[in-house]
């Protein structure tokens, strides 16, 4: 089949050259950003690099929307929250009936923007627990040994299809270790849930999943943030494809182990004076327990703290005879962990 990522980003990069460069496939981009778009033209190709080393251009086709005429088989989409709406509406004459879409974007409200385009039979959600950097306009660092991570995908139906099941295979020889599941909303609120903790908590203290790790009250405050998602969860009749320990065992793992090196992706947002996804994450939790009666407290509180913090940053991250002035943050190496 035929791929066409929607979103140049980290994410989109590391689905899209795994794709054309292990699996063998077809693979076209779209992007946004012109900067990232001038740079791959004026390079012929994504500069691609695995934790820092072996730095090597990759030949792509990227494209503006509105310059693109490709007719793909399945979309990969890859976009922040508060910009898909957009992109989406700028893609919408190059969207067909019989095409698919997959997204395993952070947070979740992608869902019901897409079904503006596409029907819930075409819909694939997923998630991605893959570490990547994205280190400036077309130039990205795959982080971990090829084959590192995994992630889960499910059609919104909940019965895999043909052309689902396709996808799965190509994500698998492309070395994305898919496993396809049968619960969607459960699929997609466990990385919700997962994010809500590490990606808010990281940022809000500027720290790397290691760092966060280190702190002796982890596990005592992931099963507090933990317990109020699943129970907010429960009360909408959502069941997660991991049980509790298992979400807290992983929040320990991935960040003391599998990437205690790595920032989160929310991380990028905040270091580089843009807002975050908080709103998408502890917010839609927060959110889904009031429409059930249940009042998150940890999760609201947490998701107005993340708000305080931006707003902040013209205090905190301006020289004192400017404290006064907005500026922006430092430049640091995009992350992300979608």
């Amino acid at each position: 089949m035929k791929y066409t990522i929607i979103g140049a980003g980290a994410m989109g990069y590391r689905y899209g050259v795994l794709l054309q460069e292990v699996a063998g496939l077809e693979v076209d981009f779209i992007d946004a950003w012109q900067p990232n778009i001038d740079a791959v033209h004026q390079q012929g190709g994504v500069y691609v690099s695995r934790d820092h080393q072996n730095r090597h251009l990759v030949p792509i086709n990227l494209y503006a929307p509105e310059d693109y005429h490709g007719e793909p088989d399945v979309w990969i989409v890859f976009m922040k929250q508060m910009q898909l709406a957009d992109m989406l509406k700028r893609c919408a004459h190059l969207f067909r009936p019989d095409q698919y879409v997959f997204s395993a974007m952070n947070g979740m409200g992608h869902i019901e923007k897409l079904q503006q385009y596409f029907p819930d039979q075409h819909i694939v959600g997923g998630t991605a627990m893959i570490a990547t950097v994205l280190n400036g306009p077309g130039d990205v660092d795959f982080m971990g040994k090829p084959g590192a991570g995994e992630m889960h995908m499910c059609n919104r139906t909940e019965q895999a299809d043909d052309i689902t099941r396709q996808m799965e295979a190509d994500f698998r020889a492309a070395n994305l270790n898919p496993v396809l599941t049968d619960n969607f909303m459960g699929t997609l609120m466990a990385k919700v849930v997962f994010n809500a903790v590490v990606n808010t908590l990281c940022t809000m203290f500027r720290v790397q999943m290691g760092q966060f790790a280190v702190y002796e009250g982890v596990p005592e405050l992931s099963r507090m943030m933990l317990d109020e998602a699943y129970d907010a969860c429960e009360r909408a009749g959502i069941q997660l494809i991991a049980t509790r320990q298992e979400e807290i065992d992983s929040v320990d793992y991935v960040s003391r182990v599998a990437n205690p090196f790595h920032y989160p992706s929310m991380y990028q947002d905040f270091s580089k004076g843009r807002n975050t996804e908080v709103d998408y994450i502890n917010g839609y939790i927060a959110k889904l327990g009031r429409e059930h009666d249940y009042i998150c407290h940890v999760h609201e509180f947490v998701t107005k703290q993340m708000h305080l913090a931006e707003t902040m940053r013209q205090f905190t991250d301006a020289p004192a005879a400017q404290a006064a002035q907005p500026i922006a943050a430092a430049p640091v190496p995009a992350l992300a962990l979608a």
